[in-house]
């Protein structure tokens, strides 16, 4: 049985790019997520009326990102962890950017990802048009790799619009 848990893959424009919102769980011995770059949310919790309610929700609890604040562009679905989480992802724009805050001993950084790095990966990498195995599809950024189900929501994403982004402009 897997537990329902949803999240946002939010984007934003930072001096006229497209980046990515991300999180770096902390590194906690025993966590289960410990040290994994993650996009922000969580459980769907039984006062949730369903999975888009308790992606808000955990925005606003993991970072203070408010509602009001994200545009939502849709859903990618449902992608299923090895630790038998059921996400639910959905695509947002941040409209409106405040500082975020966040709880140190869940979160130990959050990571603005140029959305064109991920796309150049992709690309370089040989990833479109087929599903890289779990070793294999890797995004690194900085001094972080993306990988597990935070990759495959990525590459899901990347490949949805690359037709969009397989142009110079965003390499």
């Amino acid at each position: 049985v897997y537990d329902s848990s949803s999240v946002f893959l939010l984007l934003f424009s930072n001096d006229g790019e497209i980046d990515i919102l991300t999180v770096q769980k902390t590194d906690n011995e025993g966590y289960p997520w410990r040290n994994h770059v993650a996009l922000p949310g969580g459980h769907v919790d039984k006062e949730d009326s369903g999975p888009l309610e308790a992606a808000y929700r955990e925005l606003e609890e993991e970072l203070k990102i408010k509602k009001e604040h994200v545009e939502l562009m849709g859903s990618l679905g449902h992608f299923q962890t090895i630790n038998h989480k059921d996400l639910n992802v959905f695509v947002g724009i941040w409209k409106i950017r405040e500082t975020v805050s966040f709880d140190p001993a869940e979160i130990s950084r959050v990571l603005e990802i140029p959305f064109k790095n991920l796309v150049r990966t992709h690309i370089d990498s040989g990833f479109h048009g087929r599903i890289p195995d779990v070793f294999e599809l890797l995004y690194p950024f900085k001094d972080v790799i993306i990988w597990g189900v935070t990759a495959r929501i990525l590459h899901h994403f990347i490949e949805i619009l690359y037709p969009l982004v397989e142009n110079e402009s965003l390499k």
